[in-house]
């Protein structure tokens, strides 16, 4: 067995099972969703991006969550639509590399944005008369920055050790490619991959407890606010705790499927647990910011020449802030 040498696999197969009797109907869905996806934050992105009204730190956030959605599903959609319609649901051992890089920076980069989100949150509720000192354009687009940049090393090495792996098997258990899965094909010892992962999971993981300290803050300053600057903080952060929540209920699941595949449950219910990330995150993101916050749903009814946007919303003071 030392000498042993194996052949990498230049093709490999994935497992759509029950989807492809019904391969057309699910491909309409798959592309409709897409669709709604590249719509919804295309609108979020350009509506703030037109309007220097809207060039202010949270709407700067909203617009990097939003993008990292699109960027998410540009990674996940395609591939996913071309296998449906296809004859043999395959993907190249380099696309597949690709998609894992895609997929996991998408990851790191949707919870690294909610982070600086809830900095942005913090500073403006607990230190407001500082806010606009501390948070400048600058500071804002650096922060941007890093929460795209900070992960991308790492993943960039998680990939690396992958792609030293010799693979014994050609089908991934999932109809997409992700880390675990390809790792999960190997002929040889997988230890330092799995520790690595561990590691990087753990740090990103420590993302999620500083948010919670930010929010503990918060709380602890609008209970001891007015009605009215409650409202407002409410109204700013809620979002923000929807998509912090259900990211964070979607990486649980997902590991939990991953790390412990259950055989006794449905297939579809798979399916829809291993693929909501990037479902439901990206699509709900820029519905609920663009209807939820009234600034950005006024301009984006202006691009549109909406009519029936009631006229007090149309030149009403919005403070958001």
């Amino acid at each position: 067995m030392a000498n042993a040498t194996y052949s990498q696999p230049t093709v490999l197969a994935l497992s759509f099972g029950e989807l492809t009797a019904v391969k057309y109907l699910y491909g309409a869905i798959v592309f409709l969703i897409f669709l709604m996806i590249v719509a919804s934050s295309s609108a979020v992105i350009g509506t703030i991006i037109l309007h220097r009204s809207l060039h202010e730190p949270m709407y700067m956030f909203i617009a990097a969550l939003c993008m990292n959605g699109l960027y998410g599903g540009i990674c996940f959609f395609p591939a996913l639509f071309v296998n449906l319609l296809s004859q043999i649901q395959t993907v190249s051992y380099i696309g597949c590399l690709i998609q894992v890089f895609g997929i996991h920076s998408y990851y790191g980069c949707e919870i690294t944005v909610l982070a600086v989100m809830a900095f942005d949150r913090y500073v403006c509720i607990c230190n407001p008369l500082r806010y606009h000192s501390l948070m400048t354009s600058g500071t804002v687009l650096k922060l941007i920055g890093a929460a795209w940049l900070s992960l991308i090393i790492p993943i960039t090495i998680h990939v690396i050790l992958t792609i030293r792996l010799p693979l014994c098997s050609s089908v991934i258990q999932k109809i997409y490619c992700d880390n675990w899965s390809v790792v999960r094909l190997s002929c040889i010892d997988t230890t330092l991959n799995n520790v690595f992962g561990l590691l990087l999971t753990s740090v990103t993981g420590l993302l999620p407890g500083g948010i919670f300290i930010s929010y503990l803050k918060i709380l602890r300053v609008c209970m001891k606010s007015s009605k009215d600057f409650r409202a407002k903080a409410l109204q700013t952060c809620t979002p923000h705790l929807v998509s912090l929540l259900y990211f964070a209920v979607d990486i649980f699941c997902d590991l939990l499927l991953l790390r412990f595949p259950i055989n006794s449950m449905p297939y579809h219910l798979k399916i829809i647990i291993s693929v909501q990330a990037f479902v439901f995150a990206p699509l709900l993101n820029p519905l609920m910011y663009g209807l939820k916050l009234r600034e950005i749903r006024v301009k984006i009814g202006q691009i549109f020449c909406l009519k029936n946007i009631p006229e007090a919303e149309r030149h009403g003071k919005v403070q958001e802030h």
